[in-house]
């Protein structure tokens, strides 16, 4: 829905940033934040037309920073800041991604510490409106002085001389920008610093992990909650009164959870008198292992709400009363805070697939289930789910690979003046792969659970009742062999498009 939001560098909020980064929002600077810009830059302007050694402004940069430079050199100082540091390789971002980069970016310099001009931020808020948006490489930042090479890139567009998107292909921002009736932007003093140092790469793709991240927790109790079902478990380890004698909130939640999607089961009271009092520790656990993962998460959440309305320019800007009019230059732009967030993000999220699939082995292996060996009602001639369980272990198997901490790296830069990194981007962008392929594990676990409801012939809980409904709308059961691979991409839309979650919800009420 098209709505328009306000940046004051002091409210923004993980939820804009998604509205913002799926498109269609108009974004616009405050007049308060306009005014302190403009003040900051009153002060850069003096700054730059003194003879006294300012950083960023008058002198090189990184183990250049003791060269002068003239004062008639200073714009081109700017450009050339620009076009060297736009060194990035790889794919590039996606539009989703690249926009809610360009918000962070704008945010930032709404702050009035960066020391821009007014029109430097309006016009980056103009090309988010009318949808130029840059092509940004993903790969080539460390994270330490900001994210200098995507940063660079964006900054690149700006001045006409990057790529943008226009109807799926980048071509050359400065024919766009004109077309646009935009002109490019001549960077003034310190404008190239101002836009190209700064954790908003990282930030970005790290507001978009995170609230996917946190709708997989719930998408994880949904898929475990029916594979509990076709293993005909028990929900006694739910109970309210085992999960506050232990009481982290991320486990009450997914017990909460698992007890409203599993309330009303004809399965759980067809075995109430059975002799199995205890299930596998993927089944029983789920609270306390999804429950960890969802804490883990609010750390992370709150780390990045800390750093999407944080100055992290350099040197930073303090032109407000009281504060002495000062240019003072520190390490706000030291991704280390993210980087260790985002490894901890992607640690977490793939033990949601790591339990996910061990929770499968359980429903496929006649030994442990009593089903029908790998699901299918004709074991041999037909291999059911034996291939699906097999795709999980692989993507559990990179998840691990990729769980491995970048934060714990550094690979001193800039003739060592940047001798400590964060690694940053690293972090993001593997976590973006854990997110993508545990969906895909949990998209797995739910084809394979519906297929064991489906055998065991039991009216399972409301909750998972209405999410077997909804996926068997579109994925029917698995009477004979056939190309899973499309089965598996129906249930992997339903689970990222929230279908699934809209049907429980619809149901049992919202989830948490």
């Amino acid at each position: 829905m098209n709505g328009v939001i306000t940046l004051d560098g002091q409210s923004l909020t993980l939820e804009q940033v998604a509205q913002v980064a799926r498109g269609g929002q108009t974004v616009r600077l405050s007049e308060a934040a306009a005014q302190r810009v403009q003040r900051a830059r009153a002060l850069v302007d003096g700054h730059a037309a003194s003879d006294a050694p300012v950083y960023g402004v008058n002198t090189g940069f990184g183990y250049l920073s003791n060269i002068r430079i003239p004062a008639a050199d200073l714009a081109q100082l700017q450009i050339n800041l620009i076009r060297s540091h736009s060194v990035g390789v790889g794919a590039p971002l996606s539009l989703e991604q690249t926009r809610a980069l360009m918000l962070l970016r704008a945010n930032v310099m709404a702050t009035g510490r960066s020391g821009v001009r007014l029109e430097t931020i309006q016009l980056l808020l103009t090309m988010l409106e009318k949808e130029l948006i840059p092509v940004v490489p993903a790969k080539g930042s460390v994270g330490a002085s900001g994210d200098l090479a995507p940063l660079a890139h964006l900054a690149l567009a700006m001045i006409g001389e990057g790529e943008v998107w226009e109807a799926g292909r980048p071509v050359p921002s400065g024919p766009a920008l004109l077309k646009a009736g935009l002109s490019p932007l001549r960077p003034a003093a310190k404008e190239g610093l101002c836009l190209i140092n700064g954790t908003q790469a990282m930030g970005a793709l790290g507001a978009l992990a995170v609230l996917e991240a946190e709708a997989l927790c719930t998408l994880a109790d949904v898929a475990g909650a029916a594979s509990l079902e076709g293993n005909k478990g028990t929900t006694v380890a739910f109970d309210p009164r085992i999960q506050a004698v232990r009481p982290h909130p991320g486990q009450a939640q997914s017990a909460a959870n698992l007890r409203s999607l599993l309330a009303d089961s004809a399965v759980a009271a067809s075995h109430a008198d059975c002799e199995r009092v205890q299930d596998a520790y993927s089944f029983r656990c789920m609270p306390q292992v999804h429950g960890a993962t969802r804490d883990a998460l609010a750390y992370v959440r709150k780390t990045l709400e800390i750093e999407l309305n944080s100055a992290t320019d350099n040197p930073l800007v303090f032109a407000e009363a009281g504060e002495g009019d000062e240019m003072l230059s520190g390490g706000n732009f030291h991704g280390q805070a993210l980087a260790l967030a985002l490894d901890f993000l992607a640690i977490a999220v793939s033990e949601l697939a790591n339990i996910s699939d061990r929770r499968v082995e359980q429903l496929i292996d006649p030994a442990l289930s009593g089903l029908p060996a790998f699901l299918t009602k004709n074991p041999g001639l037909n291999s059911g789910f034996m291939m699906a369980q097999v795709t999980a272990a692989s993507l559990v198997n990179e998840n691990k690979v990729l769980s491995h901490p970048a934060s714990t790296d550094s690979i001193p830069t800039s003739a060592n003046r940047e001798d400590h990194v964060s690694m940053g981007m690293t972090s993001a962008r593997k976590a973006l792969v854990v997110l993508e392929n545990t969906r895909h594990c949990l998209a797995i676990e739910l084809l394979a659970a519906c297929q064991a409801i489906d055998l065991i012939g039991l009216r399972p809980g409301r909750g998972v009742a209405a999410v077997h409904r909804a996926l068997r709308e579109v994925v029917p059961t698995l009477d004979d062999d056939r190309i899973l691979h499309h089965d598996l991409t129906a249930a992997t839309r339903l689970l990222a498009d929230g279908t699934l979650r809209r049907a429980a919800e619809a149901t049992v009420g919202p989830l948490a």
